[in-house]
C-alpha cells in the first residue's frame, strides 16, 4: 500500500517527561486520518515532528516517501493550532503571500488567491484587510492559504477549535472536498464526534501511548453495542438497569453501553413508564465511549 506518512516507534521526551511514546502510524494515501486524544496527549508534539518543527528522541518518520518534511514542504499545506493572520494584510494579499512561500509564482499566486476567495464566498474581501473579517472569515483565510499551492498532504492541528456551528460545518465541507480532490488529510482533534463524522481511520492516544489505531469502521466494530437515547424525566433509573456497563448522561439525551448479550428490549421495557421516550436506538458504541472505555474510564481520560 501507498503511505503518505509512516512513523515507526517515534519517542519525544522534554526532560523527563515522555510526551509521545513509541508512537507507530501508517496513513493510506487519499484518506481523511484523524488523530485524536484529550488535550496534552501528545497530539501537537507529533505533528510538529511529522513538519520537522521538532525532531524526535527515537525512531523514524516518513512523509511522502522522505525522512524530513523539508524535502518536501511545497507538497505539504499545515494549519497549526496557534492560528492568526497579519491583520494589516489584505485578504488577496496574504493569500499569494503564503502561496510565493511555496514556490509560486508571484503573477500565479495572485490569480489563485483570487479564486479561491472567490470560490469559498470571499471574493468581495480580497482586497479588505485581514483585521476587518469575523473570526469565521478569518479561519476560511487561513484553510485557503494552506491550500493555495495545491498540497498533496494537509496537516490541520485542531482545525475546528473555537469555530461556531455554521464554520464548523464550513470546515467539516472543506475537510471532505480535500479528499474528494485526492489529497491526504490529517486532522489533530480531541472532541470525538467531529473525527466521527468524516474519518477513515483513526490513532487514539492518551498520555502519549497509542491506545487504537485502524480504520474508523473497524474501530467501531469492535466497541460493542450501545443505545442512544433521547427522553424526559428523571435520569437516575438509567442507572440501574440489567446488562449496562456505563451510562453516559447528558441530562436529555444518555448513551447506554451495554454488556454483551443484553437485551435492549429489556431495558426499553424498564424504561417505560418511567420516562418520556423521544428516541431509542440500538447502534455501535460512539468513539467517545470507545476511548472511554479504552484508558480504563479514568477522570484525566
Amino acid at each position: 500500500m501507498d503511505y503518505s506518512l509512516t512513523l515507526d516507534g517515534v519517542t519525544k521526551r522534554f526532560g523527563a517527561m515522555v510526551a509521545v511514546d513509541h508512537i507507530s502510524m501508517a496513513i493510506p494515501r487519499g484518506t481523511i486520518y484523524g488523530f485524536l486524544g484529550p488535550n496534552g496527549a501528545g497530539k501537537t508534539t507529533t505533528i510538529r515532528m511529522v513538519m520537522s518543527i521538532i525532531y524526535p528522541d527515537e525512531g523514524q518518520i516518513r512523509i511522502l516517501g522522505e525522512e524530513n518534511a523539508e524535502a518536501v514542504k511545497d507538497q505539504l499545506g499545515y494549519l497549526p493550532e496557534e492560528k492568526g493572520l497579519y491583520k494589516k494584510m489584505k485578504a488577496g494579499e496574504i493569500l499569494a503571500y503564503f502561496g510565493r512561500l511555496k514556490g509560486m509564482h508571484g503573477p500565479a499566486a495572485r490569480t489563485k488567491a483570487a479564486e479561491l476567495l472567490e470560490r469559498y464566498g470571499l471574493g468581495e474581501w480580497q482586497d479588505k484587510r485581514c483585521e476587518a473579517l469575523s473570526k469565521g472569515m478569518g479561519q476560511k483565510v487561513q484553510i485557503l492559504a494552506t491550500l493555495i499551492h495545491d498540497p498533496e498532504l494537509v496537516i490541520l492541528d485542531e482545525p475546528f477549535s473555537g469555530l461556531d456551528p455554521v464554520n464548523v460545518e464550513l470546515m467539516r465541507d472543506v475537510i471532505l472536498q480535500m479528499k474528494r480532490d485526492g489529497r491526504t488529510v490529517i486532522f489533530s482533534t480531541h472532541v470525538m464526534e467531529q473525527a466521527e463524522q468524516i474519518c477513515d481511520a483513526i490513532l487514539l492516544v492518551n498520555k502519549g501511548k497509542k491506545i487504537i489505531d485502524g480504520p474508523l469502521a473497524t474501530v467501531k466494530a469492535a466497541g460493542g453495542r450501545a443505545v442512544m437515547l433521547d427522553y424526559d424525566g428523571d435520569g437516575s433509573v438509567l442507572r440501574g438497569l440489567p446488562g449496562i456497563a456505563r451510562v453516559n448522561d447528558s441530562g436529555k439525551q444518555a448513551e447506554i453501553s451495554l454488556l454483551e448479550g443484553a437485551d435492549p428490549q429489556e431495558i426499553l421495557g424498564r424504561l417505560v413508564g418511567h420516562l418520556t421516550i423521544r428516541r431509542f436506538d440500538v447502534r455501535e458504541a460512539s468513539l467517545h465511549e470507545i476511548f472511554v472505555k479504552a484508558v480504563g474510564g479514568k477522570a484525566d481520560a
